[in-house]
């Protein structure tokens, strides 16, 4: 693969201690927002996803320690040459928030869902995450010193459903079981892994919340959001902990979302 002029990254400080990050779905949202937080935290931050100009309009955010890097998740063989990358680069990856995803309009029934459909989304939320999660094992594996974090998006569907969510709930469900198989993969070589199920943070993907969501009773209401700087929050505290230290699963949300008692 020929990399794109997102790759063209400048050269490091010979003396930098920065730890680097990556960030999937990193243009805009959930994705940007935290990674602001690891950059004002010390990181360098690999921001990967499909367009290139809202890549490079997000590392202007973040400024120097911002590298944009066009990877979709769903294509085996783009995750490859993206870890290839990073690690001729930095040498090693510190941190994988795994944060990329998508789903079908819940306007679908769950009969009327193409196979196209359920492939995508599949492919990104599922099989994507999968990617990123081996080759960061095989990078932190061999990296001195070994080890490092991985934090899976999970999302509060990975814990229960709206209406006509099937594709996008079965991937959340599966992430979990992909955390809890990498967290125990990952104990004898200092990889912690662990999952953020978050719920309502407002972004421009959710700014129909605040209209109206479909029910489980079969009503459409608005429901509260929460500032996504809540998410960043959390994150940062999980990834502040020694790697002898790990938050399996955390949910955050916003407190009045009809969540619990869902379905």
């Amino acid at each position: 693969m020929t990399f794109s002029v997102s790759q063209n990254w400048p050269a490091l400080d010979t003396y930098r201690t920065a730890k680097t990050a990556l960030v999937t779905g990193a243009g805009s949202g959930i994705g940007l927002a935290v990674a602001q937080g690891l950059a004002a935290d010390g990181y360098d931050v690999v921001l990967a996803g499909r367009r290139l100009e809202i890549l490079q309009a997000a590392a202007k955010v973040i400024g120097v320690q911002g590298f944009p890097l066009v990877m979709d998740v769903s294509k085996p063989d783009e995750v490859t040459s993206g870890f290839r990358r990073i690690e001729e680069h930095f040498g090693r990856l510190d941190l994988l928030f795994n944060n990329a995803g998508t789903g079908v309009p819940g306007s679908v029934l769950l009969e009327d869902v193409s196979a196209d459909d359920w492939q995508s989304v599949v492919a990104t939320n599922l099989s994507g995450a999968f990617f990123c999660v081996q080759h960061a094992f095989r990078l932190m594996k061999s990296q001195s010193p070994q080890g490092g974090r991985i934090i899976n998006n999970g999302s509060v569907s990975a814990t229960a459903p709206r209406p006509n969510s099937a594709p996008y709930t079965a991937t959340k469900h599966a992430i979990t079981g992909l955390t809890k198989s990498a967290a125990l993969d990952g104990r004898g070589f200092n990889i912690a892994v662990g999952q953020i199920d978050i719920g309502n943070a407002a972004t421009d993907m959710t700014r129909k919340m605040e209209t109206g969501m479909p029910q489980a009773n079969g009503t459409v209401a608005p429901e509260p959001v929460m500032d996504v700087n809540n998410v960043v929050k959390v994150v940062r505290q999980m990834v502040a902990l020694p790697l002898e230290a790990n938050v399996q699963f955390v949910t955050v949300m916003a407190t009045d979302m009809p969540l619990i008692g869902r379905g």
